[in-house]
């Protein structure tokens, strides 16, 4: 606890400050802005509130990206006369962009024009279809990301596209996830969260692997200030110790929001890609003590001799060298592993957003299924997911791999989806996306649609995603506020106005972390001509085979969620979704539950990894991206407010600092193989020879290449140089 009250003094969150600033700001629709809260569900991270509850802890739940975001919703349209000349906007920040307020109406720019002009529907969709007409489905690339995207608008995005012939079509879940969902399925079967949050209420550890829930979910910090009331140690895996995973108020607990509230108990300083090397030199050291559940593995698993064996190969003094921890942190991780009579292990990007993310994800699981932490209560993996439809964006088909359900894009399956859908549909896996970049970039792209997305900010190497992007002969943007890749001029650019989630007529569902569908209400009518997503994918497949009318011709969102339910059975009760707080959970509290994994045999397999992270040329750092205040790329302060950074900091170990003779707040240049950054020095404590940086600023160093494994994602870090700017 800390001894100043609301933690003066400390850098933190200004909850009250925020409030009031956000009150200010929707005050001229305080009743659209309480229906918002009262009645949708969050559509910030993927925890999961239905109004201002969950269905789990009680209290009201409210944290500050909701209320950022609800600044976005409550927006109102600005005057589309400033798109007739657009050259002043290009210097325009994505904040300043945002700020501007709601798209409202269809627009359109040629090559060579100034600005857009204001077009109608049957305008804007006929130039589409006509185009994905002319390109065919191999030329054609959809693109969607989780800007509280329902489910209900990836299934129809997902149906659409295949229904046009484009395997093309890809979303978010990928970008963030797509190493845990590999990693899982090919270990226990499933690819979501086997636990729900009731369990981290109940369990004895909490292990936060690559994860920062006090910036990117922070009403998990809630639930870590109940679990540690219960009893609970959290341990954190991560080369930072964020300020706000060791210390965090929370505002709807007197004493945490006076006082603070210590999260962390334990703190793994890992070096970047050392996660491997560590659950290794973990496992090495539970064999040792003789601490594996042998029980439930010879019941349950496979693989564990393949993999006992190949860690006698592995010298644990090697390992800790990779992994750049000493012998008695790792004892300390051990005793609280062994001590816990159960463990919940949580990631995020920290671990999947790397070259071997996936091979990260299967070691986390081989220290899970060691000691029997799967399918019980107060025990699990969770791949915890930043945005609220990214869980149900990877289940519903708007993936270049999956068809709905995540089942594999193959012919078995091709031929099983065009049955119910009642037409052919590809059976090969489409073009990610960071391959639609690619593609673009070598001419391979006719037609490119991106839904809630900002390029330039999301994907590697923003000077090259914005040449890509001027080569495409059609750009369609679809949001609901402008950003800054609507203005890289192309051969022609149509901006179309989409609804909110609040918005969507007959209201949407989304997916939680936890497996929860939570149904969300439309509270509020769409500004101007802003029309449901669902419903412009749908036209856009009638446009374009009208003879398929009848498969896109839903009367109302149930009857399109019966659909849902009938297409992808784990999903059955969403059809009888109908008002806040309605909600089904598929697969109930836990997956995999008693030992019964959804595989081929119905055990669970270890596997046997061996990554050691990158030797650094003499004078290079190895840099990593953060987050920081922002909610995907909207980016909603300039400094941190919890470390205080400004958002062109580099975070550098005091060490190196001072054998570079950096001081704080003195200017350097960072050099990648593919840019540069101006940066600010921020000292910190860091394993020796990595940096961090935020993203997306600084993207600009990143490579648009992809992973080598499975997951096919770029590797959202680089090896960099550093110049010191001389003033």
């Amino acid at each position: 606890m800390s001894l100043a009250p609301n933690g003066i003094g400390h850098t933190k969150p200004n909850h009250l400050a925020e409030m009031t600033r956000v009150a200010v700001n929707v005050r001229h629709a305080p009743k659209k802005a309480w229906r918002i809260l009262n009645e949708g569900v969050c559509d910030g991270c993927a925890l999961g509130v239905a109004g201002l509850h969950d269905w789990t802890l009680d209290g009201i739940h409210l944290c500050t990206t909701r209320l950022k975001l609800l600044e976005v919703n409550c927006a109102e349209p600005f005057d589309h006369s400033v798109l007739h000349a657009v050259s002043w906007l290009t210097k325009r920040s994505g904040t300043e962009l945002r700020e501007m307020g709601r798209l409202a109406h269809p627009m359109r720019r040629r090559r060579g024009d100034k600005g857009f002009r204001r077009i109608d529907w049957d305008e804007a969709l006929d130039a589409i279809a006509g185009a994905i007409t002319v390109a065919g489905g191999d030329r054609t690339a959809i693109y969607l990301t989780s800007r509280g995207l329902t489910n209900e608008v990836y299934y129809v995005a997902g149906k659409a596209a295949r229904a046009m012939g484009v395997a093309n079509i890809d979303s978010a879940a990928r970008t963030c996830h797509a190493p845990s969902t590999i990693g899982l399925k090919s270990t226990i079967g499933v690819a979501a969260s086997t636990c729900s949050l009731q369990d981290v209420l109940e369990t004895d550890l909490v292990v936060l692997w690559g994860a920062n829930v006090a910036n990117n979910q922070p009403v998990f910090t809630k639930y870590l200030y109940e679990a540690k009331r219960n009893g609970a140690k959290v341990i954190v895996i991560n080369p930072y110790l964020e300020p706000g995973l060791e210390r965090y108020w929370v505002p709807s607990k007197p004493e945490s929001f006076l006082f603070g509230t210590k999260l962390c108990d334990l703190h793994v300083p890992v070096r970047p890609e050392g996660d491997v090397a560590l659950a290794n030199a973990l496992l090495k050291r539970l064999i040792a003590r003789d601490a594996i559940d042998r029980a439930f593995v010879e019941a349950h698993t496979t693989g564990w001799n393949e993999l006992e064996q190949r860690l006698t190969t592995l010298d644990l003094d090697d390992l800790l060298a990779d992994c750049g921890i000493d012998a008695s942190t790792l004892e300390a991780l051990v005793d609280m592993y062994v001590g816990a009579r159960g463990a919940i292990l949580v990631w995020s990007m920290g671990i999947t957003q790397h070259r071997h993310g996936v091979e990260g994800v299967q070691a986390i699981v081989n220290v899970a299924l060691a000691r029997g932490n799967v399918g019980r209560d107060g025990a699990g993996l969770m791949p915890i997911r930043g945005h609220s439809g990214v869980q149900g964006g990877a289940e519903m088909g708007a993936y270049s791999t999956a068809f709905p359900g995540g089942v594999a894009v193959d012919a078995d399956s091709a031929r099983t989806i065009g049955e119910l859908w009642g037409f052919d549909v590809p059976c090969t896996p489409g073009r990610t996306a960071p391959e639609m970049v690619l593609a673009a970039e070598n001419d391979e792209l006719d037609v490119l649609f991106l839904d809630g997305s900002n390029f330039l900010d999301v994907m590697p190497d923003p000077p090259r995603v914005a040449r890509a992007l001027s080569r495409v002969p059609l750009r369609v943007h679809q949001d609901i506020v402008l950003t800054s890749q609507m203005f890289v001029e192309g051969d022609d650019v149509i901006l179309l106005p989409a609804a909110t989630r609040y918005e969507q007529e007959g209201g949407g569902t989304s997916t939680t972390t936890e497996r929860r569908i939570a149904f969300s209400p439309q509270v509020v009518e769409p500004p101007g001509e802003a029309r449901s997503e669902w419903r412009t994918f749908a036209e856009l497949a009638v446009r374009v085979r009208p003879a398929l009318r009848d498969a896109f011709s839903w009367p109302d969102n149930r009857a399109l969620r019966a659909e849902i339910a009938r297409v992808v059975p784990m999903y059955d009760g969403i059809q009888n979704l109908e008002k806040t707080h309605d909600e089904v959970q598929y697969g109930g509290r836990h997956l995999c539950a008693n030992g019964d994994f959804p595989t081929s045999d119905g055990r669970a397999r270890f596997t046997a990894v061996d990554v050691s992270p990158p030797r650094l040329p003499e004078g290079s750092f190895f840099v990593s991206t953060r987050r920081g205040k922002q909610f995907n790329s909207m980016v909603f302060a300039e400094r941190d407010p919890l470390t205080g950074a400004p958002r062109d900091a580099v975070y550098i170990d005091r060490r190196d600092a001072d054998a570079l003779t950096l001081a704080p707040g003195s200017r350097v240049v960072l050099r990648s193989e593919v840019g540069s950054m101006n940066a600010r020095v921020e000292i910190v404590d860091l394993p020796r020879g990595s940096l961090q940086v935020h993203w997306p600023e600084g993207n600009v160093l990143i490579g648009a290449e992809l992973n080598d494994d499975a997951s096919r994602i770029p590797d959202y870090n680089a090896v960099v140089t550093i110049e010191k700017v001389s003033r």
